[in-house]
Order: C-alpha cells, then sequence, then structure tokens
C-alpha cells in the first residue's frame, strides 16, 4: 500500500496539517504540533512551509476506518 500525505480533517487545530504529517511519519501528532510551535519563534518562521502545506495538500475525513455494524434482533 502506498503512503499519501494528507491534510487531516478529524483531527485538525487549525488546518489538519499537523495530523496530517504525524500521521504520514508515524509520529504523535502532539510533538508535530510543538514542532510547528518552536519552529514558528526561529530565524525563518514556519508558517509559510504552514500555509503552502495547507493549500496543497489533499482532505483527508478521518484518520480511523470505520466499520459500520448492524446489529440482528
Amino acid at each position: 500500500m502506498e503512503k499519501r500525505l494528507f491534510k487531516i480533517k478529524t483531527n485538525k487545530m487549525i488546518g489538519g496539517v499537523a495530523a496530517g504529517l504525524a500521521e504520514y511519519f508515524n509520529l504523535d501528532v502532539t510533538l508535530v504540533r510543538v514542532l510547528f510551535v518552536v519552529a514558528f519563534f526561529a530565524p525563518i518562521p514556519a508558517i509559510i512551509p504552514y500555509v503552502v502545506l495547507w493549500i496543497v495538500m489533499p482532505t483527508k475525513e478521518s484518520q480511523i476506518t470505520t466499520i459500520n455494524y448492524t446489529s440482528v434482533n
């Protein structure tokens, strides 16, 4: 199965970019968010790549595949 980079719509704080990057690189989403906040105060702000990724990345509805169970009475 091929890995694809998506914005995660259901686990987003602002645009879903950090959640998508965390899923793609198999990292904790909190760690990715903290890295974005720290990088925001760096000499080259992370806001520019964040906005570019927000615009370019396709959206994925959910990070977890749901199974629809029906009950039999």
